[in-house]
């Protein structure tokens, strides 16, 4: 089996994984559970609290004492055990500590999966910025064939869906132990300061003014990605309360049109090296800040019946909105930063998207609707709700364009990683 094969496999069951439960939980807690919004908000936060610590910390380990890709495949199948508990846990709040566990399990393998991949392919001789999109890409197509399957099983509002997740995350923590080794970058290094004996030399990166201005929009922009997978498959299941809309396949399979978006990741994908090559990363992030306005803004005015074009152009943007930060920003990373503390760079990005983001997204939006957006009989204001959150991604945008420096350079993408351009400890 050739190496972009196997990567291919382990892309594909990383977010089959988190497909299989992520954009679903919402409709098993509040159609199934009847639990509260304030409530399911906490819940959503448990992946921002684990990638708060978790992703630099197994980072840190990757680094400096154990193979990444056993380090991966111990926490995959820790994390399938945790899922395997999930269904049994009947209160709200014991359901939100087993999440996160399985979460603290979780969240560090989706930057130890960057570090792996990107570690074998420059083993090989190939280009991380060539080869890895057509890789990644299907883990897309993972996440998308979870949603069609646990949403034609009739699993949406079940609790079944998290045995589905249990059973890939145990078969890929099987698989990741037969990868090529990628042994510690910093392990055998000589005279080393206290930062780097603690596996804290990635933090300095926030010295560096242009790398903690990035981190600081990862920040803000993970928490539009949170409130993106935490309420659009519930929003869609709320239209089952209008009659018109009851039997419409939007309403009947919300899991499959919500699908759409990571279709659109997937062509978006593939794109990154083009649209970096032609604009830079300022302009390719903020060309996703722009996505998320609209992204929110038209679901804010579809509805399954007349207004369905704008659920599913809403779909279609979010692939733009999704990659051309998160997967762009993992790049930008690597190449900004010396090999030694690639795998711990990738997990503060990590920590900044998915761990203070996310913590900052679920907290708040889950209290702010429950006060602002939601009547006595549980009943939320939709419009309001997502014509508030695109408000938040326009002023990300507008601030953006002010704040981040960056100059673009016109060489070729493959080119973006001169020896000199590096960011050292010393310059961070």
């Amino acid at each position: 089996m050739n190496t972009k094969l196997r990567l291919t496999i382990l892309s594909f069951l990383q977010f089959f994984i988190w497909g299989s439960w992520l954009i679903t939980i919402g409709a098993y807690w509040f159609q199934t559970k009847q639990w509260s919004g304030a409530q399911f908000g906490a819940i959503f936060s448990t992946m921002g609290i684990a990638s708060i610590f978790m992703p630099s910390l197994m980072g840190i380990v990757a680094d400096k004492y154990v193979n990444a890709e056993k380090l991966y495949g111990i926490l995959h199948i820790l994390g399938g055990i945790t899922l395997c508990t999930i269904p049994m846990v009947t209160d709200p709040g014991m359901f939100f500590w087993v999440i996160l566990l399985n979460m603290i399990f979780y969240m560090p393998t989706l930057s130890l999966s960057i570090a792996v991949s990107f570690s074998v392919l420059k083993t090989e001789g190939l280009d991380v910025v060539k080869d890895y999109p057509p890789i990644r890409v299907w883990g897309t197509v993972g996440f998308i064939v979870a949603m069609w399957t646990v949403s034609l099983l009739g699993f949406e509002k079940s609790a079944s869906q998290f045995y589905v997740a249990a059973g890939a995350a145990i078969l890929l923590g099987i698989y990741s132990f037969t990868l090529p080794k990628c042994p510690p970058q910093s392990a055998n290094s000589s005279n080393q300061s206290l930062v780097e004996i603690l596996g804290l030399k990635s933090f300095a990166l926030l010295r560096d003014r242009k790398m903690a201005t990035f981190f600081i929009f990862a920040l803000l922009l993970g928490a539009a990605l949170q409130l993106t997978n935490a309420y659009g498959d519930t929003f869609l299941h709320d239209f089952d309360k209008n009659p018109a809309y009851k039997d419409t396949l939007t309403v009947k399979y919300p899991a499959i049109i919500m699908s759409i978006s990571q279709i659109s990741e997937t062509l978006f994908i593939l794109a990154i090296p083009f649209f970096l090559r032609r604009f830079g990363i300022k302009q390719v992030m903020l060309f996703s800040m722009i996505a998320w306005v609209l992204r929110f803004g038209l679901f804010a005015y579809g509805d399954p019946g007349a207004g369905l074009w704008m659920i599913i152009l809403s779909c279609i943007v979010y692939g733009m909105a999704f990659d051309f930060f998160n997967i762009s920003g993992s790049l930008f990373v690597e190449t900004q930063t010396q090999p030694s503390i690639r795998a711990s760079a990738q997990g503060l990005f990590m920590m900044m998207t998915n761990g203070f983001g996310a913590v900052l997204g679920s907290s708040l939006s889950g209290v702010i609707i429950q006060h602002y957006f939601t009547d006595a009989n549980g009943v939320k204001d939709w419009h309001s709700i997502w014509l508030t959150f695109a408000g938040y991604s326009l002023a990300i945008a507008v601030l953006f364009v002010f704040i981040f420096k960056h100059k673009h350079t016109t060489q070729p993408v493959e080119a973006l990683e001169p020896a000199n351009s590096l960011l050292t400890i010393e310059q961070a």
